[in-house]
């Protein structure tokens, strides 16, 4: 009876660990973008600036690439130079809405079952630069179609950043030198 009890605590304990995990969320304060079309937001994205955590250690160079799977999910190909190790790094993961498609709150996972918030909380008509945030406020990155951002839209994202709590002052302003990325615009 013991035995299965533990079994029992541990199977529930796996189950809400991955619920919890599993479900996309936004920071307070934070609002997705409405009427919101991933086919426009599909294609190249390079990464202006972003708050370093361990999966991008030492990485410049960085660009995200989204492409439309079959299923209605979203392809993710993440890749970047680690400058110290000198050679290029990527990561495939998925992306799904978390409700409705017409709001840009999604979830992304580069671990199997294990998926994070990703919220585009500001983004220009035209789809050219974005404000992301993640699903707390650990997570924030500034993204471009070009390597660069204009001074107007790069203030205005900064200012709604810290309105929602950010500290901006910890952002990593990544450098975009090199152009023999391997992985840009690989299927």
């Amino acid at each position: 009876m013991v035995i299965k009890n533990r079994i029992l605590v541990i199977a529930f304990s796996v189950v809400l660990f991955t619920f919890l995990n599993s479900c996309s969320s936004i920071p307070k304060g934070a609002e997705a973008v409405k009427n919101f079309e991933m086919g426009r937001y599909l294609g190249t994205w390079y990464e202006i600036a972003r708050f370093d955590f361990s999966f991008e250690k030492d990485l410049d160079n960085v660009s995200a690439q989204y492409s439309l799977n079959d299923d209605g999910s979203v392809k993710v190909l993440n890749s970047g130079y680690n400058y110290k190790k000198g050679k290029w790094k990527k990561a495939i993961g998925l992306a799904k809405f978390s409700d409705n498609m017409h709001i840009a709150e999604l979830k992304v996972s580069f671990f199997g079952p294990f998926y994070s918030g990703y919220n585009v909380i500001a983004l220009d008509e035209n789809y050219r630069y974005a404000l992301v945030a993640g699903k707390s406020l650990k997570y924030l990155w500034i993204l471009s179609r070009t390597k660069d951002i204009p001074d107007g839209i790069k203030k205005s994202f900064l200012d709604s950043a810290q309105r929602i709590g950010y500290d901006t002052s910890k952002l990593i302003w990544v450098k975009h030198d090199r152009t023999d990325n391997p992985f840009l615009n690989e299927k």
